[in-house]
């Protein structure tokens, strides 16, 4: 049978995977629901640490592209009470023709001097962002264009561009959960056509379908407990932990790209 192999001796295997590899993927995938929940993102730039040495690296960008076709929606579902429609929409349509052209170009382009750039930029973003708000500076016009078309050629070809849409958002004075539901909108959007991109050119085969929709699986408790956290949370310490993500984020994005 191909979908299920099993030998004596030998751990049995769905599409080549072993049941404790698909463990070790469930686990990661609900922790960094929770992180996602809470901060906005992180499967992006998390779940890799796992996905690596399970799938390879070729794979992590088209396999966390599918699975966020099931984890931003559920996102959207839970926080949809605080989703800025027309700012979602406005982004996506800006976005949408870099991000295809990002996932074209994702297996020709090398992202680690990218990953480092936007790493550092997005650590900068933190303090930035306080010193323009005590001004009452606002993302706004064609500065909003830019960052869009800029945010969507990145999302196309790297993991971890989550963080960058956040920074965003927050800067054109969405706060707290407004964030997470607006991004995972956004996201959703963008992330059909990055998908298909994907699909059209062979980089999702079952095995890695069936990696991301086990991702996806966990989208629905995880988001659930990070909602549970959240509104716990008072919106001003919800701002503090959402810019303790863009730095870590962007930390992490240059430590993967020197490592």
């Amino acid at each position: 049978m191909p979908f299920v192999l099993a030998t004596v001796g030998s751990p049995m295997t769905i599409l080549g995977l072993t049941l404790w590899q698909l463990a070790i993927i469930a686990g990661a995938a609900f922790c960094t629901q929770i992180v996602g929940g809470i901060a906005g993102y992180g499967t992006g730039l998390l779940l890799p640490l796992v996905l690596v040495p399970i799938i390879g690296p070729e794979a992590i960008v088209p396999v966390i592209g599918l699975s966020a076709l099931i984890t931003n929606p559920t996102r959207v579902l839970v926080f949809r009470e605080h989703l800025d429609l027309p700012k979602a929409l406005l982004i996506s349509s800006l976005a949408l023709p870099t991000t295809v052209i990002g996932a074209w170009g994702y297996t020709l382009l090398s992202g680690r001097g990218a990953a480092m750039v936007i790493g550092a930029a997005l650590i900068l973003m933190v303090p930035l962002r306080r010193f323009l708000a005590r001004h009452h500076f606002r993302l706004r016009g064609g500065g909003i264009g830019i960052a869009s078309i800029v945010f969507g050629f990145f999302n196309g070809g790297m993991t971890g561009s989550g963080i960058m849409l956040i920074s965003m958002l927050m800067a054109m004075g969405l706060t707290g959960q407004q964030v997470i539901a607006t991004d995972a909108l956004t996201s959703t959007i963008v992330g059909l056509a990055k998908t298909g991109v994907f699909y059209a050119a062979g980089a999702l085969p079952a095995k890695l379908c069936l990696v991301a929709v086990l991702i996806g699986v966990m989208a629905t408790p995880g988001t659930l407990m990070a909602r549970w956290l959240v509104r716990r949370f008072s919106a001003r310490l919800h701002d503090t932990v959402l810019e303790g993500a863009i730095i870590l984020g962007g930390s992490l994005l240059i430590w993967r790209a020197i490592a």
